[in-house]
């Protein structure tokens, strides 16, 4: 279980204490529970959305979507979204040379490109999140919030997988290194699998279109990092995860709206 223990302290800021560093082996295994912490979230989540029901039962719904957004955000500690920051500053700056945007990628720094991306990202999420919420006040789908709440952060949290496993680690150091040293491959296909398997199972004729709305997203974003800087990093890979996140909330709009 200690693979578990180590994505659930990297991925969220739920306290979790190993007695020593873990080895490359164990952080790359770890991969293997990410869909799973994914699903944690969104069960957290959903138990916010039901405290903030039962506490404040008549708080109007954007002010509902704004906690909901932030107890998202706190859960995770923001990781992503400093990828995303990171990424925009990186492809904003590095007028597509490959050296340059590693360069400003690696910088801690937050340029414009990086705020912007986080203020436009937190926007949609929220209104999406909005949106969900009023739509469950029919009838037809009470339950709709929390059944995408629940698939967004899973199935965010299986794109990594996919794209460690398909496309090259540029860096030789950091954290995304010992994810890629020692990939369990099989392992990853199989939990690949059982996610995509499992939102078909949970959301039906929804789910479907969510799993190919993320793999478009997912098809598109790896061509961008092949381009311009010939693979992947920790850095884009968060990006990716958030991205993916936003996808999903505005994919099942989409599909009841029709």
């Amino acid at each position: 279980m200690r693979p578990f223990f180590i994505a659930l302290q990297f991925l969220t800021r739920i306290p979790v204490r190993l007695k020593d560093n873990p080895n490359e082996k164990q952080i790359a295994a770890s991969q293997l529970y990410y869909p799973l912490i994914g699903l944690l979230i969104g069960v957290l989540l959903i138990l916010l959305v039901w405290v903030s029901q039962w506490v404040l039962p008549d708080v109007p719904t954007m002010l509902r979507a704004a906690i909901i957004l932030t107890g998202w955000v706190l859960i995770s500690g923001g990781l992503h979204l400093d990828g995303l920051a990171d990424s925009a500053d990186a492809w904003a700056g590095g007028l597509g040379d490959r050296d340059k945007t590693l360069a400003i990628m690696k910088d801690p720094a937050c340029g414009p490109a990086g705020v912007v991306s986080i203020v436009l990202l937190l926007l949609l999420k929220f209104a999406a999140l909005h949106a969900l919420l009023e739509a469950s006040a029919s009838a037809s789908m009470p339950n709709l919030p929390l059944l995408v709440i629940v698939i967004a952060p899973m199935l965010a949290r299986t794109v990594p997988s996919l794209l460690f496993l398909t496309t090259p680690y540029v860096r030789q150091h950091g954290l995304g290194s010992a994810l890629v040293t020692g990939l369990p491959r099989r392992g990853l296909v199989f939990v690949i699998a059982a996610v995509v398997v499992s939102v078909l199972l949970l959301a039906g004729s929804m789910g479907l279109w969510l799993v190919l709305a993320v793999l478009i997203v997912f098809v598109l974003a790896r061509r961008l990092m092949i381009q311009r800087i010939g693979g992947v990093t920790g850095d884009v890979a968060g990006a990716l995860i958030e991205i993916t996140e936003l996808s999903v909330l505005v994919c099942a709009l989409l599909f009841y709206s029709q």
